[in-house]
């Protein structure tokens, strides 16, 4: 069990507070254990209703409050930050832009700090390799060179694959149930791993506060593994409805993405349809092996199914 130990978590959006939430719980257990979040300026101030019950949560749960703005502050300020720390836990996403994600791993090492976890709660980019279609993964690449380059600080890397509700977002067009459409990346056939954010918090705290200790690893976990095929499948049973099937091609979307090549969407869009480093083997992830269940595809439609009649309109 870790003990004495000072926890800063970088952000407190839906995988923020999923995370926060599981640190705390097992922080309860621990002795001298304390929990930070690193939040803007604005966030703190927010009139928001949902932010600021979210802050009150936080509180309550006794997470101390920590003013930073990871895209303006410079590596030299955030490592100044991060130096009374001894893990730092990056949930931010890739909402800061180019240059982010290396800027907080440079501060990470330049603090000195003993652990890192950094923003890697997606694909196995090192499968990916780079030059693909998402240019913000090449960053990815950078990161990991770099922690793998020095032996200070200890890292542990994360792959979740996709938030489980991002692959039902309307925006991202895998599922339209407007269109009563299910439409498969690449193939029918092609396979994507999915994790829920509360999992994804679920899991990071465990390896946080796990003994034997980990570091210097990229794990991999998995809500679920499925196929698109298997996507429409569980829509139709939970619904009572058939859906369409759709394929949109490597070519079909590469020529998309040629039409608006800022547009993030058709850049994911393209890697997922290619297929490499996107999914794996449930059975073989870190969750699997310690016994940890998580919610698969059958349980998040499940759970959400009011929400998904609500968009599926009468034939």
């Amino acid at each position: 069990m870790l003990n004495n130990e000072a926890i800063l978590v970088l952000g407190a959006g839906e995988l923020g507070m999923a995370v926060l939430r599981n640190l705390a719980r097992h922080a309860r257990h621990a002795s001298g254990v304390s929990i930070a979040v690193l939040l803007r300026p604005s966030a703190m101030g927010s009139d928001d209703p949902a932010k600021r019950k979210e802050l009150g949560e936080l509180r309550e749960l006794g997470i101390e409050f920590v003013e930073g703005d990871l895209t303006r502050q410079s590596c030299a300020d955030l490592a100044t930050t991060f130096r009374r720390f001894d893990t730092v836990v990056s949930c931010t996403g890739f909402v800061g832009g180019p240059g982010v994600q290396l800027k907080i791993a440079q501060a990470a090492l330049e603090a000195g700090i003993k652990r890192f976890f950094p923003w890697q709660f997606g694909v196995d980019y090192d499968l990916i390799g780079r030059g693909s279609a998402q240019d913000l993964f090449d960053e990815q690449l950078d990161v990991r060179d770099l922690l793998r380059a020095q032996t200070l600080t200890e890292w542990v890397i994360v792959s979740t694959g996709m938030f489980t509700s991002f692959l039902f977002e309307p925006s991202f067009g895998v599922v339209e149930l407007a269109t009563h459409t299910v439409n498969a990346l690449g193939s029918l056939d092609n396979a994507v791993t999915v994790t829920t954010a509360e999992d994804i918090g679920v899991v990071t705290a465990e390896i946080v506060f796990g003994e034997p200790r980990v570091s210097n690893q990229v794990l991999h976990i998995a809500g679920d593994t499925v196929t698109y095929r298997e996507v429409a499948d569980t829509l139709e049973r939970a619904l009572g409805v058939r859906l369409e099937r759709h394929v949109w091609t490597v070519p079909e979307l590469k020529r998309l993405l040629a039409e608006a090549p800022d547009d993030t969407l058709r850049k994911y869009r393209v890697v997922f349809a290619q297929g490499r480093g996107v999914a794996w083997d449930k059975a073989r992830t870190f969750n699997a092996q310690k016994g940890v269940p998580l919610c698969g595809i059958d349980g998040w439609v499940r759970d959400n199914l009011p929400r998904l009649r609500a968009a599926f309109p009468a034939p």
